[in-house]
């Protein structure tokens, strides 16, 4: 019974040492038959894979250069944009239709923009054209601007939008660095009742009870987009004052301080005004 176990053990060894040599001879002839084939889609795979890296090389460089040239410009025109939403309402071979939702700010002046681009195809040049615009502008200064958003949705002018608003945002910017500077330099006589992007000043001393002069400084924008700041003085006395006031002292101030405006500029000429309080 043993010799017959291995004489069976013995069989299924040879035939094991037969099956693994068919297979050598298998694989030696698939070698020499396709081995020119796997050869060559192994090198076309190796291409593949460095185009690949290429154009993910090149792709990224023009990423980094799209973020470079963003980042000059939102330094020339302080406009930087937070979002950006398409979507493409008709496409055709001669037309596309899309609609755009833009947000960001430029300094304090929060907007978002919606509009819908056309793009049409006739003969050798493309069309393009601005339609459904509409604008929200997000500040205080809501009320010196909102004509002039009238205008830019009636007539679809992307570049009046921008153009005026990075000029009216510069201005109101300005506005609010020069009050909180004075506000700074006399912090008990200078104050920001309605906060410091607001556009009063007031200006009373300690000394002086009922009297107050306040800084009211505007910005007309014409439908043009031209940005015209508008600073008045604005006085506050008391009745008593007021019959004490021979000369009109008290009535011709905002017409002096225009006089001092013309000649000195704004910041010297509402520190004059200040300086009248400190004597």
């Amino acid at each position: 019974m043993e010799e017959q176990y291995e004489a069976e053990i013995q069989q299924l060894c040879e035939e094991i040492a037969m099956l693994e040599a068919e297979k050598e001879n298998y694989e030696r002839e698939v070698s020499l038959h396709y081995g020119q084939y796997l050869h060559s889609i192994l090198g076309v795979m190796v291409e593949d894979d460095l185009r690949n890296k290429q154009d993910i090389a090149k792709l990224m460089d023009e990423i980094e250069k799209m973020e470079k040239n963003l980042a000059r410009q939102i330094r020339l025109n302080k406009i930087n944009l937070t979002g950006c939403c398409t979507k493409t309402i008709e496409k055709s071979k001669t037309k596309v239709v899309q609609q755009y939702q833009l947000t960001g700010h430029c300094y304090h002046v929060s907007f978002n923009v919606d509009f819908i681009i056309t793009e049409e195809q006739e003969d050798d040049s493309l069309m393009r054209k601005v339609t459904n615009l509409n604008v929200v502008v997000d500040g205080q200064d809501f009320t010196d601007i909102s004509s002039l958003l009238s205008r830019v949705e009636e007539t679809n002018s992307l570049l009046l939008l921008f153009k005026t608003l990075e000029s009216f945002s510069e201005n109101c910017e300005h506005r609010s660095k020069t009050f909180q500077h004075f506000k700074k330099k006399y912090p008990d006589i200078v104050s920001l009742p309605e906060g410091g992007l607001s556009a009063l000043m007031l200006i009373q001393s300690p000394k002086l009870k009922g009297c107050a002069m306040c800084i009211l400084w505007d910005t007309d924008v014409t439908l043009e987009g031209e940005i015209r700041p508008k600073v008045e003085l604005l006085m506050k006395m008391p009745d008593e004052a007021l019959r004490m006031d021979s000369n009109d002292t008290v009535g011709n101030a905002p017409k002096y301080f225009q006089n001092l405006l013309n000649a000195v500029g704004t910041e010297t000429a509402i520190e004059c005004i200040i300086k009248t309080v400190l004597v």
